[in-house]
């Protein structure tokens, strides 16, 4: 879907669609450019634009803070070895996929013709690395306060949750097969495909009893969980 420009004077400043992405998000923009870059894919990029890509970077890093604050001041009794998965589990790049697709954040993301016609709006590692970007630009925009906001508000109730988002499917998956006397189930690369700043891989997971079950992902690692839960839901039926 073609985004609507929004003119102010002359100059083109913003599209609908990020607009109407900048009122779900609650923050209302000083430095509109800083959003339009958040939602800039690589494949966009010309020398009067600049991805997201470094944005991405930082809010990886504010993101961590703030989660690792918020878990840390929800449960007091809980030790090191039970905030880390929480922790891994909420930053993780399917979970900031996932908030991002219930911010339709999709919708407003500016891509190259290829990338839009291939489902970029839908995939996985563009909606994480926009969610990130966006975390980035509104801390730029507006300070660390309103950053820390802003996750609070998008992770919302996920924080006090955090066990339920910690499970580990490549974990489970070992203890049944450990449990039935089995070996560690395999991880088989099937293919990779895409170009090297957006892959896809498509992963095998394999047990010793010939059960299998396969998943793609932009990652080995995501599509191995990915895999590996698809195998334990078959296993279940």
């Amino acid at each position: 879907m073609a985004q609507r420009p929004v003119f102010q004077g002359n100059q083109l400043s913003i599209s609908t669609a990020t607009l109407e992405l900048e009122h779900r998000l609650g923050h209302k923009f000083a430095n509109k450019e800083l959003l339009n870059q958040a939602l800039t894919h690589a494949s966009m990029t010309t020398t009067q634009k600049t991805d997201n890509q470094r944005l991405e970077f930082l809010g990886d890093r504010i993101l961590g803070l703030v989660i690792a604050e918020a878990l840390f001041l929800d449960d007091p009794s809980a030790n090191e070895g039970k905030l880390a998965p929480r922790l891994n589990a909420l930053v993780r790049k399917e979970t900031c996929a996932e908030i991002a697709a219930e911010l339709q954040v999709g919708a407003a993301l500016r891509m190259g013709r290829s990338e839009m016609q291939s489902g970029g709006r839908r995939k996985m590692a563009l909606l994480g690395d926009a969610m990130e970007a966006i975390i980035a630009a509104i801390y730029l925009d507006a300070g660390f306060d309103a950053a820390r906001s802003a996750v609070l508000r998008f992770w919302g109730k996920r924080v006090s949750n955090a066990d339920a988002f910690s499970f580990d499917p490549k974990s489970a998956l070992q203890e049944w097969a450990q449990g039935r006397g089995l070996q560690p189930p395999e991880y088989i690369e099937i293919s990779r495909k895409g170009p090297d700043h957006n892959p896809v891989f498509v992963i095998k997971a394999t047990l010793e009893n010939g059960a299998s079950a396969q998943a793609e992902a932009a990652s080995k690692k995501s599509a191995q969980v990915l895999a590996a839960q698809a195998l334990l839901n078959a296993l279940e039926k």
